[in-house]
């Protein structure tokens, strides 16, 4: 028995009809015919009943019909899930997330995902979480770790908060301490002070002026248009003071002082975003999963 025969067999079944039968199942009506006819000596027993024009299931047939159609599922089940498996061994995953996550929360989920995973090729691209969003929607990312609220709602994304992640000040440690000393310093000790500034578009950006404006000052950019490690880097060599993720501050804090902004100080949510209406892939799946995880 050959599960080409009984796919024959229920697709007679289902339509009644040897002709139609063959043209659903993309095969000449003949080899159909003679499939039939050679499944039928090998269980011994008919399972139509072959009039002119009216084509019915024997009691054999109707026996047969719906453990054909579980034998089919599960074939189908198994191809599915040896090719899910298959995915794991080779295959790509494409994953976008804002700078300062590549620099903070990727490096060892990644080192992870890859030791796990040798044969999955990921693919990074950095950006504000609105071209993330924008690159998801259009299918260019299988998942994209994101900062909500998202820059626009979108109902074709499901978002999955991952963690709230806490904003540090660095500075340089040879020009004056932030805030005169203290252990934290407040928003408003911010007035006054020269900051690097990332460029238009980052997350990080319209956070830091949001946060400087409703505590009622404009804040003063001593340098502004960076990406992470150039904005770390103007920092270190004494341009100015930043915000950035305590996470980015605690993995590149060599020859920075990190400072704790005072209660309830700055915060950011993140989350791990894919488009609602395409499943992942298996691999992309797995990544989500260990990033869940941690």
């Amino acid at each position: 028995m050959q599960l080409q025969q009984l796919q024959y067999f229920v697709a007679v079944a289902e339509t009644r009809h040897f002709t139609r039968a063959a043209e659903v199942v993309h095969v000449a009506q003949p080899s159909l015919s003679q499939q039939i006819k050679a499944l039928e000596r090998e269980l011994g027993a008919d399972l139509f009943l072959r009039a002119r024009g009216n084509i019915t299931l024997t009691d054999a047939g109707e026996a047969l019909l719906p453990l054909a159609r579980r034998i089919l599922a599960d074939a189908d089940t198994a191809r599915h899930e040896v090719l899910e498996l298959a995915q794991l061994r080779r295959g790509r995953v494409r994953l976008g997330a804002t700078p300062s996550l590549c620099t903070g929360l990727l490096p060892d989920v990644l080192r992870a995902f890859h030791d796990r995973y040798p044969g999955i090729q990921l693919l990074i691209e950095e950006g504000g979480s609105h071209d993330l969003v924008r690159e998801l929607a259009r299918g260019a990312l299988d998942l994209a770790l994101v900062v909500l609220p998202l820059p626009t709602a979108s109902p074709a994304l499901t978002t999955v908060e991952l963690l709230r992640e806490d904003l540090v000040v660095v500075s340089s440690p040879e020009s004056p301490r932030p805030g005169g000393g203290r252990r934290a310093v407040r928003i408003t000790d911010l007035e006054g002070e020269r900051l690097v500034m990332f460029r238009h578009g980052y997350d990080l950006r319209e956070l830091t002026v949001a946060a400087c404006r409703s505590a009622g000052f404009e804040p003063d950019f001593a340098v502004e248009g960076g990406e992470m490690d150039a904005v770390l880097g103007f920092v270190r060599a004494g341009l100015g003071m930043a915000v950035v993720p305590r996470m980015v501050a605690a993995r590149s804090g060599r020859g920075l002082r990190v400072t704790p902004l005072a209660r309830p100080g700055l915060h950011r949510t993140i989350a791990l975003a894919h488009r609602s209406d395409v499943a992942p892939p298996r691999a992309a799946r797995e990544l989500q999963r260990m990033l869940l995880e941690r």
